[in-house]
């Protein structure tokens, strides 16, 4: 009892051990919370590179195979084979295809501002992505990306008519003559154009001629039925989604489709398996040219920038565990200190019996309430800065003046967070083990001292 009594009074006693439970709680706190915004930061980079993905991508390459024969055009003989698989949810036709949007109207002048400024007139290219609404909901997020603006109040008069068929013509539409076909406009271009629903913008493209080899230019009206927002910006700003038949329309060179994306029920369990039987099948009914990784998972088509991201917050999770280092070395200081002060009172409770264990005990109980305070402390300061960094963030700006998180420079709106327990428990564990290890220097060296030479000198 009397090692928990005289650890406790020997922290309380010297302010200055203070210095080393500020630094643990600092260091805990500090890599708690960078670590979560880190973990944040690769979950929506995560997601905002997978974009529009599902799970499984098919891209068929369109030329003759080694038997001569040409994978077709349309994509319904494809999508039996796939969805007859009982490990796919879900499998949609995509045609992807690059061009330009350029409003009409009073917008003209805008759009002529922005693709001549520095700044964006080098990114005018948006990518058209046709779909099949009802199977595109069933293996990708657009109707919750549309939901997003039609249940806003404040944006509600931005989205589409009906979720159920967003290609809708809005109500109150002009009868001008011009065949009606509709686009959805990611809500970052929509909001830069100044878009409103049932405006009228031409969408342009360059299509190789495959008979002569030059390419022409295609052009065609459509009406603006609606935003979506998913939360990244870089797909609010850089896509539009058509009715996968307007598309073909437009683009005008016999495709349909350019890839299919599937959805499984169990991707971490049957995506590798699932991907080779689908490659073998395809192959053997010659709807893929079965020389290219034309069936891939949506990671093997971005797993290096994943694995980028993964790697910076190792490197940086390792950087910041060098804080609760300098605490530790800050405890061992301490200690040291308090041991050459307290020879007098080692030399006591040697001579009225406490033995060496219990002296190493009594300064290891020191170190243990360092990193008991601070490790709690810092845990809690970091978890509840992780989980209010975002609007902490906004009212330090405001209080200062100054955008510390510019969202229009990031993929996403907010300032992602995602706290992860077992990272938290192995933190405060970690912090433990560093103050212990290093006040057993000290505390081995008060257990070692001669009681008789302790009280020789005082």
């Amino acid at each position: 009892m009397y090692k928990l009594f005289l650890s406790w009074r020997y922290l309380t006693a010297r302010r200055t051990n203070l210095i080393g439970i500020v630094g643990i709680t600092v260091g805990v706190g500090a890599l708690i919370m960078i670590l979560s915004i880190m973990t944040g930061f690769l979950d929506e980079h995560r997601a905002a590179i997978r974009g529009g993905l599902s799970d499984l991508v098919i891209t068929p390459i369109h030329l003759a195979r080694s038997d001569r024969s040409v994978p077709p055009r349309e994509p319904e003989a494809l999508l039996e084979i796939v969805r007859a698989d009982p490990r796919v949810a879900g499998a949609a036709p995509r045609l992807v295809w690059g061009g330009m949007i350029s409003p009409r109207g009073a917008q003209t002048d805008l759009s002529e501002v922005y693709y001549s400024h520095p700044e964006t007139g080098n990114v005018p290219v948006v990518q058209l992505i046709g779909i099949d609404v009802a199977s595109e909901y069933q293996v990708a997020n657009l109707r919750e990306a549309l939901a997003r603006v039609s249940s806003d109040p404040a944006s509600a008069r931005h989205g589409v008519r009906d979720l159920d068929d967003p290609f809708a013509a809005p109500r109150d539409l002009d009868d001008d003559g011009i065949a009606y076909r509709g686009i959805l406009v990611g809500k970052k271009l929509y909001d830069t154009f100044q878009l409103r629903v049932g405006d009228r913008v031409n969408v342009l493209t360059a299509v190789p001629d495959p008979r002569s080899g030059a390419v022409k230019s295609n052009n065609l009206i459509f009406t603006v039925c609606g935003a979506f927002k998913t939360g990244q910006s870089e797909i609010d700003s850089d896509i539009a989604y058509f009715d996968r038949r307007a598309l073909a329309e437009l683009i005008g060179n016999e495709r349909s489709f350019s890839t299919v994306l599937v959805k499984l029920h169990d991707f971490e369990r049957d995506g590798a398996a699932t991907r080779a039987d689908l490659e073998q099948r395809l192959d053997k009914a010659r709807l893929i040219r079965g020389e290219g990784d034309e069936v891939s998972t949506w990671e093997d088509l971005r797993g290096s920038l994943i694995a980028a991201i993964e790697n910076e917050r190792i490197l940086i999770g390792v950087m910041l565990a060098l804080v609760l280092l300098v605490a530790g070395f800050t405890v061992f200081a301490i200690l040291s200190m308090m041991v050459v002060e307290k020879r007098r009172d080692i030399g006591i409770l040697s001579a009225l019996g406490a033995t060496r264990g219990g002296v190493l005990s009594t300064f290891l109980l020191i170190a243990f309430w360092d990193a008991l305070v601070g490790a709690v402390s810092g845990a809690v300061l970091g978890v509840w800065l992780a989980v209010k960094i975002d609007p902490f963030e906004r009212w330090l700006s405001a209080t200062i003046g100054y955008q510390i998180w510019n969202r229009e420079i990031y993929l996403f709106d907010t300032i992602p967070s995602r706290i992860v327990p077992i990272a938290v428990a192995l933190i405060v564990l970690g912090a433990f083990a560093c103050t212990l290890l290093f006040a057993a220097i000290p505390a081995v060296r008060a257990a070692r001292l001669d009681p008789l030479e302790a009280l020789r000198y005082e």
